[in-house]
């Protein structure tokens, strides 16, 4: 017998819950792609979109996963045998970083480790030794959700300013786009990606790079630029088809569409501040089950609001998400970048996603559903974790 039966609750770090509103606005038959409402409706996307980046600067639409749009940010601003920073807070920096050495640059990494952010006294230190300026651009990592570390991206610009440095400035916003706030133009981002699987609620599929006029004059004659990943035309385009360089992404555009409008209506300030409470509640369960479980990232300000990372010694951790998706219909997301997958560094850790179409009784049934969990398999902890929740969650409403 199993208690599993039912709707599945997928609370992995992306992809993300999809709301019902957006899975009914693609249950629809093909649409015309060359003229009408397909159309309209893909113009409108543009400046919504911008709105949530929090920018006036040029976007490009992709079909595409993160990992292409690592890609297709750095073909169009480097060529092969520049120089690129990638600061690295966890799995991902790395990715992006593997990435552009693939692509013939020269990549210089510094290592933050997998329990900090990035130490902005170490960016401006390394540009300063840039004298030549060979460094062409810096990458950065808005949230790992790997290690669930938040960097300031902000602060890494005013380290890049004070380096007096003219690097392109580029963010990976993947992780944290529609969950956490993003403001493009006031942090000095050049380059920002994102993709629509997580805070923005839709499929996997959808990437979205925004480019400002700088970096779009710098990479004009870099000699990665291909056909396909060139971002001028995509984010000028005369026809439809031009957005993506072929036939749309139909279905998709549809489900963004209706999930961005629900991000609007409710309000990105809300937005911003339900993720934050409803991670807070999570930390409070945790704080108040005590060790062995811990956080990955100690210092609450430098966690994100959409996934946390979470350690429990091995092979609990593993036989923690098993039991929850066994028996209680729950799916944890499993580690990233804590050893090869199945390893027992890896079977310490887990991970939470609390991003996108989350609401306060998802957050306290994954938190009871913990809970129940730490009972069957003896892990030990301090009973009353979702009281502490409840109470963090009735204090903010």
């Amino acid at each position: 017998m199993t208690l599993a039966n039912g709707r599945h609750y997928l609370a992995i770090p992306g992809p993300s819950v999809i709301p019902d509103p957006v899975l009914q606005a693609m249950h629809r038959p093909a649409p015309n792609i060359y003229t009408g409402e397909l159309v309209d409706l893909t113009h409108s996307l543009v400046p919504d979109l911008n709105k949530i980046a929090g920018t006036a600067h040029n976007m490009a639409f992709y079909i595409s996963n993160g990992h292409g749009l690592w890609e297709a940010s750095l073909t169009n601003m480097i060529s092969r045998g520049d120089k690129v920073l990638v600061c690295a807070t966890g799995n991902f920096g790395h990715g992006w970083a593997d990435v552009a050495a693939r692509l013939g640059a020269k990549v210089e990494v510094i290592e933050f480790g997998k329990q900090a952010p990035i130490d902005p006294a170490r960016l401006e230190a390394a540009l300063r030794a840039d004298t030549a300026h060979e460094i062409k651009a810096v990458l950065v990592t808005h949230v790992d959700t790997a290690t669930s570390v938040r960097n300031d991206i902000g602060l890494a610009r005013q380290a890049i300013d004070a380096a007096g440095h003219p690097a392109i400035y580029a963010v990976d916003a993947i992780a944290s786009l529609g969950c956490e706030r993003f403001e493009m133009d006031a942090w000095g981002v050049d380059v920002m990606i994102a993709a629509s699987q997580k805070g923005l609620m839709t499929p996997p599929g959808l990437g979205f790079v925004w480019f400002s006029d700088k970096a779009l004059e710098a990479g004009r004659n870099v000699d990665l630029r291909t056909p396909y990943w060139a971002w001028e035309t995509r984010a000028n385009p005369v026809h439809l088809y031009e957005y993506f360089d072929g036939t749309p992404p139909t279905h998709h555009l549809y489900g963004l569409r209706q999930a961005v409008d629900m991000i609007l209506e409710e309000g990105l300030d809300n937005v911003y501040a339900r993720h934050e409470i409803l991670a807070r509640a999570y930390w409070a369960a945790v704080d108040h089950w005590g060790a062995p479980l811990h956080f990955n990232i100690a210092d609450p300000a430098a966690r994100s609001h959409a996934v946390t990372t979470l350690g429990l010694a091995a092979p609990a951790a593993t036989q923690l998400r098993t039991w929850l998706t066994e028996h209680l219909g729950i799916t944890l997301g499993i580690s990233l970048g804590f050893g090869d997958i199945g390893s027992a560094e890896s079977d310490g850790y887990f991970r939470i996603g609390h991003m996108g179409h989350i609401n306060a009784h998802m957050v306290l049934g994954i938190i009871g559903a913990i809970e129940t969990a730490f009972v069957a398999l003896n892990i030990p902890h301090h009973d009353g974790g979702s009281v502490a929740a409840a109470k963090l969650l009735a204090s903010r409403v």
